[in-house]
């Protein structure tokens, strides 16, 4: 299938989700000390829910990609947890582990959100209705494991979940289970950035929005995604079809 056909099917998939994930809405105050730990792989509705709370709060996380068929990160979800089940979250700061969608978005708002998360579970049935819309969109994207060569370290992502380039990139990843640093780059909503003076001041800056993307910015010149960090090979690079290549050359078996 052309990449330009599967961006089409990926532009469908984040409507379908009605681009839940686009925008920064309330920001966390800080970064927890200790990288964030997701199991899950991308296709799963429950797992995107998980994501786009993490895309909205601008948390970074450790994605472990769990596929059907996988076995690099399965064992390990098992002898952790105590099942083999997606989504599950592992905070290494305050020692919690958590199953089930709706409990990890409630934690994650309530902990680095300073959010109530009633107002998110009011909202959860429309919000599941769509990611399962959208998972059928795609219903095999990033679902199955696909042999490949474990890296070293980490790859690290500059993503954000409604993208749908990003979103190519993400299921390649998860199908190989290459783990990955999320770096979540969603696009700040104006009334969050403070007052009056504050917003215009940043209107004026190189990049005023979230906090990767000021990242990014400073990194590369541009703000795009998604932009992948290789620290096995000292690659980084822009553009969903080259990374692709680049992910089923380097690691695909």
């Amino acid at each position: 299938m052309s990449h330009n056909l599967e961006v089409a099917r990926s532009l469908l998939t984040s409507t379908a989700a009605l681009w839940r994930g686009s925008m920064s809405t309330r920001p966390a105050p800080q970064q927890p000390e200790k990288l964030l730990k997701l199991y899950e792989f991308e296709g799963c509705p429950y797992c995107r829910l998980v994501r786009e709370a993490l895309s909205e709060l601008d948390l970074d996380v450790m994605i472990l990609p769990c596929p059907k068929g996988g076995s690099r990160f399965r064992d390990e979800l098992q002898a952790t947890g105590g099942k083999l089940q997606v989504p599950f979250l592992v905070d290494d700061n305050t020692g919690v582990q958590l199953y089930e969608s709706q409990d990890i978005i409630a934690y994650l708002q309530q902990t680095y959100g300073q959010r109530d998360p009633a107002t998110h579970a009011l909202r959860r049935p429309l919000h599941l209705i769509s990611s399962m819309a959208a998972s059928a969109v795609r219903p095999t994207r990033g679902m199955r494991a696909q042999p490949s060569k474990a890296p070293e370290q980490a790859l690290e992502l500059y993503s954000f979940e409604a993208s749908p380039y990003a979103r190519l990139v993400r299921e390649v990843m998860s199908e190989l289970e290459l783990p990955y640093t999320l770096r979540n780059t969603a696009k700040a909503r104006m009334s969050d950035m403070g007052p009056p003076a504050i917003r215009d001041r940043l209107l004026k800056a190189p990049m005023n929005t979230s906090r990767n993307r000021t990242q990014l910015a400073e990194r590369t010149g541009v703000v795009q995604v998604p932009f992948l960090i290789d620290p096995n090979t000292g690659v980084e690079m822009f553009e969903s079809a080259k990374i692709i290549q680049y992910l089923r050359k380097t690691y695909g078996a």
